[in-house]
């Protein structure tokens, strides 16, 4: 399919087939979880790692609700997965597009460039958590991951910049690191 195909997908399924919730209350509530963790562990580097695991819960199960809604099958090679995951699987959830650049020359890391991440809306880093590298939206980096996986693909996600650290837009970083073998569950014939 092309990008074009997959854009189109993405906005029937964002019009159609999505039950919208407050955008506020959304981003309030992921606030709240966000400075929560920050109460709970009083170490960013932890608040990232647990933003990290809620979002690859999520994701694990968020691949199943996009491959319902959307009928895509299963992506060929890992450019038409990037093209998926921005023109699809961002779309659906959170409206928003980021352009898929930077790819290695080996095919096997892409960047996500978000001009909006509305994650960030009305929100504002002290500069400690700056400087100690808080990543507010690092759920984002563990759904990818989490999705990723359940398609068979171990995967590496991080960001590397984001407009709340004072950057112009925010980059999500994801390295493909291998594909896994399907595994057949113990008693499954």
């Amino acid at each position: 399919m092309s990008t074009k195909q997959y854009k189109a997908i993405g906005e029937e399924a964002w019009k159609n087939n999505v039950e919208k919730v407050n955008a506020e209350l959304f981003i309030f509530t992921y606030g709240s979880l966000v400075v929560q963790l920050v109460k709970d562990y009083e170490d960013y580097g932890a608040v990232n790692k647990q933003l990290d695991k809620i979002g690859y819960n999520i994701g694990m199960r968020l691949i199943d609700d996009i491959l319902a809604r959307t009928g895509v099958e299963r992506c060929g090679d890992f450019h038409s997965t990037a093209e998926v995951i921005s023109k699809i699987g961002f779309k659906v959830f959170l409206n928003i597009t980021p352009s898929v650049q930077n790819w290695s020359a080996d095919g096997k890391e892409f960047s996500l460039i978000l001009d909006d991440n509305p994650l960030n809306d009305f929100c504002e880093l002290p500069p400690k958590a700056i400087q100690d590298g808080l990543w507010y939206s690092n759920v984002l980096c563990g759904v990818i991951r989490g999705a990723l996986e359940m398609m068979q693909m171990q995967t590496e996600v991080a960001f590397v910049r984001d407009t709340l650290h004072g950057a112009e837009v925010s980059e999500i970083r994801v390295r493909l690191v291998r594909i896994l073998d399907e595994e057949v569950p113990a008693n499954d014939e």
